[in-house]
């Protein structure tokens, strides 16, 4: 069980972590290439597995929150979602930076 406490903890910083890092380029304030990127899916039903990732995310943080990481099933679930939820930011990043390179 601590094990499972102390993974869902790593991961979801670690998301967090990622996730102000890749805020940076919004930040610095060189936004004149990222004025003329559009994203646009060619079928909107792309975006249903990233919207329910990210609710998945949220829900599965609350409640783990809530029950103070005591769960294990919900701890592995929480770790799950969040690698998986990682893999795609970071394949959209990858992405998004092709573009504006």
């Amino acid at each position: 069980m601590k094990t499972s406490q102390i993974a869902a903890k790593i991961v979801t910083r670690l998301f967090f972590i990622l996730l102000l890092i890749a805020l940076v380029p919004f930040l610095q304030g060189d936004t004149a290439k990222l004025q003329h990127l559009y994203l646009a899916p060619k079928h909107i039903w792309t975006l249903a597995f990233p919207i329910l990732l990210i609710l998945g995310f949220i829900a599965l943080l609350v409640i783990c929150s809530i029950k103070k990481f005591s769960k294990t099933d919900l701890n592995w679930l929480l770790v799950i979602n969040t690698l998986v939820l990682m893999a795609y930011g970071v394949t959209l990043y990858i992405r998004i930076y092709q573009l504006i390179k």
